[in-house]
């Protein structure tokens, strides 16, 4: 099986939790929505090219910064009460509260991910788009800068591992491709987005239906392992690899 990993690094980042409002919390790893998005935005995919994704990584601190919020009320604009007025094109003026929230920033962020794409044709386009993309590559919030270190096309191949393998790296590892419940004992479980259908509400109003992946968040530890015996899958590298 032939697959690209990229090695990268970002300074101050977010993962955002959809979940999380006042205090904007961060998964400690990108979803799998993100990586895929950022690998369709750098090579102005218009629409979805199936994927496999393995990500891991780690990150050495967090910080909480502020950050400028703002509160559309849909009620009409009152002075003393609303900072801000916008005024619509029926003419009435509505108001929006601005106040001042939280956000998680996770420092120092370490990547490794594998993209495998189903038709192995996008190996290279999606390498080139990688190495010399149109626009600077973001991976989180906007703002949050992507530095790609390498970017490679690796060959992925199954193994049966001897012994345990200490876990380097901070993996999501799928619930569904280990049978060995100990993932779930030393990880966090998250479900987490991959990719998204858009389902009809009303006439011309969709929202987005999110396949969801049941993972095991397993951090970079000396006492934490990936068990022996176990058939795993590795690149060329050496680096194991959780597709999903």
């Amino acid at each position: 099986m032939k697959g690209i990993r990229i090695e990268a690094y970002q300074n101050l980042v977010n993962y955002k939790k959809p979940t999380s409002f006042q205090l904007k919390e961060s998964y400690p790893l990108p979803p799998y929505s993100t990586v895929i998005g950022m690998v369709h935005a750098a090579c102005g995919f218009t629409s979805y090219v199936p994927m496999q994704v393995s990500i891991q990584g780690k990150y050495h601190a967090k910080v909480n910064d502020l950050w400028t919020r703002y509160e559309f009320a849909g009620s009409s604009y009152e002075q003393g009460r609303h900072q801000l007025k916008v005024e619509l094109s029926d003419g009435k003026a509505h108001g929006i509260t601005r106040g001042v929230s939280t956000t998680e920033l996770l420092v120092d962020v370490e990547l490794v991910l594998h993209i495998v794409p189903e038709d192995k044709q996008y190996i290279p386009i999606i390498i080139d788009a990688l190495k010399s993309p149109a626009e600077y590559l973001s991976l989180g919030r906007r703002e949050d800068l992507l530095q790609i270190n390498v970017v490679t096309e690796v060959e992925l191949e199954i193994q049966e591992m001897e012994e345990d393998k200490r876990v380097d790296f901070d993996i999501f590892i799928p619930q569904s491709m280990t049978k060995n419940d100990i993932y779930g004992k030393i990880g966090t479980s998250y479900r987490l987005n991959k990719t998204y259908k858009l389902l009809e509400i009303a006439k011309g109003k969709h929202i987005r239906q999110w396949e969801k992946v049941i993972v095991s968040h397993v951090p970079a530890s000396s006492t934490n392992y990936l068990a022996a015996y176990e058939n795993m899958l590795f690149d060329q590298d050496g680096y194991t690899v959780f597709l999903v």
